[in-house]
């Protein structure tokens, strides 16, 4: 891409302004706020109800559910980077950010990104301790061990991105930068500067496939070692309740790669700039709503334990072990 001449320079001057979706009608504006509003509430309080019933409950009181609540901490803190600016944008016009929020934005969005990708391989790694080392399984998953691996992931993810940001922050800018996109995304900030782009779009996309492809592949990895060793269980009722075990976290990393499939091939494919927003938008909002309903309608001790919490004077939930 050719460097053209900057009105602006490189400082925190630069005003930028959010386009949002370039082609969707202003009639279409309030019931999409409506409908990101709902989805954002449901993230919220579907998450919300998966952490107070974890640290409420004792029998939760186990490794799974500790990265468990991991995650659902990170769905909350994922989605409150971008949606509540979406909605703001959608009910009142409000598109402009300000230089430091634009690139604060863009840090948290892509490190809780790659904090849930490293999460959800602890997860991985913690079900196949439990299935193909389960005698080890009380000496390997120890409570100081398990914050050691979910600070490692967080860790990780809060450093990774920073490279990426701080040089996209040193690029030339407009006084006033149009940003396609409903949000301070790296790849459309770039694309927003009179730079030469080039050099920072390789970046962004190498730093993305290793994020999403080396925790893919470790989490095949564990789960081909899984499934070796549930093959090898005799019995029929042995093997359902190991693949059980798994089954929630399975459809979690499912839809977690599916909605950066939809964004990677929203971007890749020679489609308008309405699909590469739209896939990005799906990819912020898909996950960390049906990760609360997957593990709240597919882990019985979780819903027992947010059915009793919620409803207390029931006799058949006092009653419960």
């Amino acid at each position: 891409m050719e460097t053209r001449v900057c009105n602006g320079s490189e400082d925190s001057s630069t005003i930028f302004y959010l386009v949002g979706i370039p082609s969707l009608p202003k009639s279409f504006f309030l019931p999409i706020f409506f409908v990101f509003l709902l989805l954002y509430l449901l993230i919220l309080l579907g998450n919300a109800l998966i952490l107070v019933a974890v640290v409420t409950e004792p029998r939760l009181h186990k490794p799974m559910y500790f990265f468990l609540i991991n995650l659902s901490a990170l769905d909350i803190l994922f989605t409150t980077t971008t949606v509540p600016k979406m909605l703001s944008l959608l009910l009142l016009g409000d598109r402009f950010l300000s230089f430091p929020a634009c690139f604060l934005q863009m840090y948290l969005f892509h490190s809780f990104s790659c904090s849930e990708a490293f999460i959800l391989v602890v997860m991985a790694y913690d079900r196949y301790v439990a299935i193909c080392r389960p005698l080890h399984y009380p000496v390997h998953m120890t409570p100081q061990t398990n914050a050691s691996l979910a600070a490692c992931a967080w860790l990780t993810a809060l450093l990774l991105p920073i490279p990426a940001v701080v040089q996209t922050s040193h690029m030339a800018f407009d006084h006033t930068a149009h940003i396609y996109h409903c949000f301070c995304d790296h790849l459309a900030v770039v694309q927003a500067s009179c730079s030469d782009t080039t050099s920072q779009t390789f970046m962004g996309f190498c730093i993305a496939m290793a994020v999403s492809f080396l925790p893919l592949v470790l989490v095949l990895l564990s789960y081909a070692h899984i499934l070796a060793s549930v093959l090898r269980i005799s019995s029929r009722e042995g093997r359902s309740k190991a693949f059980s075990t798994c089954s929630s976290h399975l459809l979690v990393v499912g839809t977690y790669y599916s909605s950066i499939a939809i964004a990677y091939v929203a971007y890749r494919a020679d489609l308008p700039l309405d699909f590469h927003i739209m896939g990005n938008v799906v990819y912020a909002i898909l996950t960390p709503v049906l990760n609360p309903l997957i593990y709240t309608l597919r882990n019985k001790d979780v819903k027992a334990a947010i059915t009793r919490m919620a409803c207390p004077w029931d006799p058949k939930n006092a009653g419960e072990p």
